[in-house]
Formats: structure tokens, C-alpha cells, sequence
């Protein structure tokens, strides 16, 4: 599912963009999640990084969409950010916070489908892709590229980032099928590792650059090290 926040302050124009989400999701089968702001202030007051792409006018009362943008880029990097906006030259300020792309008002169907599946298409193709972690305490957007490695242990999934660990109600195989594109792999029926952290393989056991130390099953060794060969491209014995 992708995840788009919004902020216009034109109830008309939110009609029209939630109308075009709802029939761009009908042609491609897409499932989007679109949330509505009323201006830069709300957004940035109510910002969570759970974000693929945000949809900022540039002109609105309070904050504007580039002031918004500045501030959203304090707490998030990875969001793909496109303006709405009356004249594209305004959209050019929009290169400072690494904005994608911009769409003019008045907005037309086909021209922001297409800038909608350019966004979606670059969220894909990310070498890395965010993860919403619903845990224990709340909920926090990821980067797959962020995890050291997820253990099944006490029926919770624990996940544990460069920064923090955090448990989910998961099972570890359908954890595990969320990662498989991005660099993971799975050591036993217990554990998952993320091979960009993986700095040492001796007989059965797998080191992570944290010193961590994990014990690969042994029907699991032979697979677990030609994935590893592959990744580093002989670069690891």
C-alpha cells in the first residue's frame, strides 16, 4: 500500500484530487492511502514519516507548500514530494527540498496520473523501501535499509534498526516477504539478516557490524553463503 499526504486548502481542489486518487486506483488496481490537509501548518503540526509522497500546493495561508517542505525535510528524506501550483515558476524554489516534480492547476486527469506514476514508479525503485512498524508503543515508518536484522522470540517479532528495536504482533515469514527485494535473507526459522550488516561468516555463525552474533541452521549455511558471495560479488569468504 502506498501512503500519500495532501495539503490544499481548496475544498474544491481536494474533491478533484481525491476524485482523480479514487479513479487512478481503479485503472492500476493500485491500493493508495490518501490523507487531507488544509494547509502547510496542519501538515507539518500533525507530520509522521509514514509517507511515500506528498502532494503540496505552493500557495496556501499560514505555511506555504515550500515552507512546508522545508520543515517536513528536518524529519523526513525519503518522501517523494510534488507541488500543486498556478504558475510552474514558482515550482522551481521546489529543487531545494528535492521535490520530484510539480503539476499546474487547473489540474487535468491524464497530467497527474502521470505524475502520480512516476512518483509511485520511483517508490518502487528505491533501493531501499520504508516499512510502517505498527508496535507496542505506536507507529513508525522504516527504511528496510535501516534494519539490522528481525528474530522471532516470545511470539513478538523483534525488529532491530541501527537505532532501536521495536517488537510487532508479526510472523516472521510474512516480515520476511516484505524484505526479500531489498538485500535480506532468512538464516533460520528464528532470524532474518540484512547483508549490507553482515561483516563476518565463520562455520555456522553469522557477525553483524554491531558484534551481534547469530547461529545459521545447517540446512540454511550453503544457501545463506552463496546469497552472501552474490551480494558482495565474491568480495566475502
Amino acid at each position: 500500500m502506498f501512503r500519500i499526504g495532501i495539503a490544499e486548502d481548496d475544498p474544491s481542489f481536494q474533491k478533484t484530487i481525491s476524485e482523480y486518487i479514487e479513479r487512478y486506483k481503479k485503472e492500476t488496481n493500485i491500493d493508495i492511502q490518501a490523507s487531507f490537509f488544509q494547509d502547510g501548518n496542519e501538515l507539518v503540526f500533525k507530520y509522521e514519516p509514514i509517507y511515500d509522497v506528498l502532494l503540496l500546493d505552493i500557495e496556501m495561508p499560514k505555511m506555504n507548500g515550500i515552507d512546508a517542505a522545508r520543515e517536513i525535510r528536518k524529519r523526513d528524506q525519503r518522501v517523494l514530494i510534488i507541488f500543486i501550483t498556478n504558475m510552474a515558476q514558482y515550482a522551481i524554489n521546489g529543487y531545494e527540498v528535492g521535490a520530484l516534480d510539480f503539476v499546474l492547476k487547473p489540474i487535468k486527469y491524464f497530467s497527474f496520473s502521470m505524475k502520480l506514476e512516476k512518483a509511485l514508479k520511483s517508490v518502487k525503485g528505491q533501493e531501499s523501501v520504508n516499512i510502517l512498524l505498527e508496535y507496542k508503543d505506536g507507529m513508525k515508518k522504516v527504511s528496510s535499509d535501516e534494519i539490522v536484522y528481525v528474530e522471532i522470540r516470545d511470539h513478538w517479532l523483534h525488529i532491530f534498526t541501527v537505532d532501536e528495536e521495536y517488537q510487532l504482533l508479526f510472523t516472521l515469514k510474512e516480515f520476511a516477504a516484505k524484505l526479500a527485494d531489498y538485500h535480506f535473507i532468512c538464516c533460520s526459522s528464528s532470524f532474518c539478516i540484512n547483508m549490507k550488516y553482515v561483516t563476518d561468516f565463520q562455520k555456522d555463525i553469522i557477525t553483524l557490524n554491531d558484534k551481534t552474533e547469530l547461529k545459521v541452521s545447517r540446512s540454511k549455511k550453503k544457501e545463506v553463503k552463496q546469497a552472501l558471495l552474490d551480494y558482495y560479488k565474491g568480495g566475502l569468504r
